[in-house]
């Protein structure tokens, strides 16, 4: 067995700056199946992929692609424009969410966004321009039953041209 690699940071993800805070990375000594070592950290968002490496990988190995290469995996979808290298980032170099549906990452500004984590009607307050439009596309009743530790719930994104905030609903 292996010793654990002792690490003080995790790697950067411009797209997901705090990916321990949303859940999408643990602290675990699972053995990454990409690169065999135990660095105290294990990633537990989605991996599509034809082979189950999920809870398997470390972020390391997402971070430089290398399980994206090897698995021939993606963590996450973007929806809407950006450069292809910027979707090709999100997409097999970033930690991905887990959402109640199909994870969709949006964009603004001809980039992707940051994503933040799961918020509810309580926590859009502190969000204006994110709560108004979710507010204009759910309706007042649906809106005011978002909730950040159940469902139906909102994923926040936040612009890294303009820094507006953006999100959208899913449920079961």
């Amino acid at each position: 067995m292996k010793d654990p690699v002792t690490t003080a940071e995790l790697p950067s993800f411009p797209y997901h700056p705090d990916p321990m805070a949303t859940g999408s990375v643990v602290a675990g000594d699972t053995e990454c199946l990409c690169c065999g070592q135990r660095r105290g950290y294990v990633y537990v968002g989605p991996v599509y992929a034809a082979a189950d490496v999920r809870a398997e990988l470390c972020p390391w190995c997402i971070a430089d692609g290398c399980a994206a290469e090897r698995f021939e995996a993606q963590f996450t979808e973007v929806t809407g424009e950006a450069p292809t290298s910027v979707i090709r980032t999100v997409e097999q170099r970033t930690p991905g969410f887990s959402g109640w549906q199909q994870e969709r990452w949006l964009t603004h500004c001809g980039d992707a966004a940051a994503y933040l984590g799961r918020v509810g009607t309580e926590e859009l307050a502190r969000y204006p321009e994110a709560a108004q439009n979710l507010r204009a596309t759910l309706g007042e009743t649906f809106f005011a039953s978002l909730d950040a530790d159940g469902q139906p719930t909102a994923y926040l994104f936040r612009c890294r041209v303009c820094a507006g905030h953006l999100a959208y609903a899913d449920f079961t």
